[in-house]
């Protein structure tokens, strides 16, 4: 069996080294080839140097490559055309992986049963979470990239985040790659090409594994429990949603391009948010109305798109 770890980085040198620290004292039996490529987006730090040490010190285990194209979804996909092997792991630059990690998380995937695995992403540290802060898991761990569902391994029916996830590689040739519309690259902060390519293997019939034991921890960093990363995350998540899954189910009534049930959320949500208040539902209300805002500016840009394109087409003819 041959496994390939991408691990795609931007001007994280620093974090980049301790990842790659934990991943080269990865377990695994002798009869699995496996290595760690990792692509470099642009990066103007020391990241080449620090992916060229490590290249040095673990011959055959390391290799770097350079993806000049900015966007995360631009690098996932260059190094999957580059990988050599037939499951492909995911982890990112600014977590650490237990020795066991590559071994339980690949291991599903050598039977057929499953097509795909995603494990825990812990906090590397403990977090003290503030008070205005819903305890509601969903709206703690997305910020906070955190994916615990529990001790049992069991079948999943949402996506696995792309910091802990594997795949057979031909799920990628016959589903195609990550959409470079989602993912950060410069002047967006819109994410969910990972989500996206697994609830794409999800809907088409593919089986995924929730396997606890491959475990990854995340570094928190302070920015990440204030308020205005957490309102401007779920702003963004609402225009990824738009942009992946469309509107709701069954929507009729539109108001130019912005189906009427968003302009509901957003005055429900804002008069409770006005009238709220113990801080943990003032802050819940308060993402209500930011997701809610989120949706009704990709429904916006959208349509603005689209009419850009027909006139440009237009024109051309």
């Amino acid at each position: 069996m041959r496994i390939s770890v991408i691990l795609c980085t931007y001007n994280r040198s620093q974090s980049l080294a301790k990842a790659l620290t934990s991943v080269a004292a990865s377990q695994l039996p002798q009869s699995v080839e496996w290595e760690v490529l990792v692509v470099d987006n642009n990066s103007n730090d020391h990241t080449r140097e620090v992916v060229e040490d490590f290249c040095q010190r673990y011959p055959g285990y390391f290799r770097y490559l350079f993806e000049p194209l900015p966007g995360k979804s631009h690098a996932l996909n260059a190094g999957i055309q580059q990988a050599h092997a037939d499951i492909l792991a995911f982890m990112d630059d600014d977590v650490t992986v237990e020795p066991t990690w590559l071994q339980n998380l690949t291991a599903p995937l050598t039977n057929g049963e499953w097509t795909g695995t995603g494990g825990r992403i812990l906090p590397e540290q403990n977090i003290s979470l503030p008070r205005w802060l819903p305890r509601d898991v969903s709206y703690a761990a997305g910020p906070l990239v955190c994916f615990d569902r529990g001790l049992q391994a069991e079948s999943l029916a949402e996506p696995p985040f792309g910091t802990n996830m594997a795949f057979q590689k031909k799920m990628f040739e016959k589903y195609g790659g990550f959409r470079t519309d989602l993912g950060l690259r410069p002047g967006s902060e819109l994410r969910g090409e990972d989500t996206e390519f697994g609830r794409r293997l999800l809907d088409a019939g593919e089986r995924l594994r929730y396997e606890p034991s491959a475990v990854v921890y995340h570094s928190v960093q302070p920015h990440r429990i204030q308020k205005k990363y957490i309102l401007d995350w779920w702003f963004d998540k609402a225009r990824a949603d738009i942009r992946t899954f469309g509107f709701r189910p069954g929507t009729r009534w539109f108001a130019g391009p912005i189906p009427l049930y968003l302009f509901r959320k957003l005055a429900v949500w804002t008069l409770r948010w006005m009238v709220a208040v113990e801080p943990a539902r003032r802050f819940y209300c308060k993402l209500n109305v930011w997701t809610a805002a989120g949706g009704v500016l990709e429904c916006y840009r959208q349509s603005r798109d689209a009419k850009l394109a027909r006139e440009k087409c237009g024109i051309s003819t």
